[in-house]
């Protein structure tokens, strides 16, 4: 069982990450963003947002396989360099160390993306790493299958 409602008990704190997300989502590229949204909660192993974008993206017409990859992205060939860039920075923002974002991944990402899709990327990425963060404390489960 859920230990808390957030939206119940804060809705303005709710309202103000449903604001990020909005955002996030408007100024990003939807299948980029529904594989960094993946890729995050499959690191920090958020159970809800693994099965709500597995499925959106799937109900988006994603690639099964592309979704699968994620986990192994680094070996896997089905991403784009712009992609690939985006991952690897979703994996150093989401699993900060004592050194922040490495060079080469940023620098790699800077590549990819002019400095305002990079500003809407990074955007995503602490979005949904909010999120994951609300779910896991809460222990939100995904609903049941059908």
């Amino acid at each position: 069982m859920p230990r808390l409602a957030v939206n119940e008990v804060a809705p303005e704190a709710y309202k103000a990450v449903l604001g990020m997300e909005v955002y996030a989502r408007k100024h990003n590229d939807p299948v980029l963003y529904e594989l960094v949204k993946l890729r995050a909660s499959m690191v920090n192993g958020c159970a809800f947002c693994v099965d709500m974008h597995s499925r959106d993206a799937l109900a988006a017409g994603e690639d099964s396989r592309r979704l699968f990859g994620v986990a192994a992205w680094h070996d896997s060939p089905f991403y784009t360099e712009r992609e690939r860039a985006a991952l690897a920075l979703t994996d150093a923002v989401t699993r900060l160390g004592d050194q922040g974002v490495p060079d080469n991944v940023w620098d790699a990402a800077a590549k990819q993306f002019t400095p305002e899709e990079l500003a809407n990327l990074l955007m995503a990425i602490a979005t949904i790493n909010v999120w994951n963060r609300l779910a896991i404390s809460t222990r939100t489960e995904p609903p049941q299958a059908t």
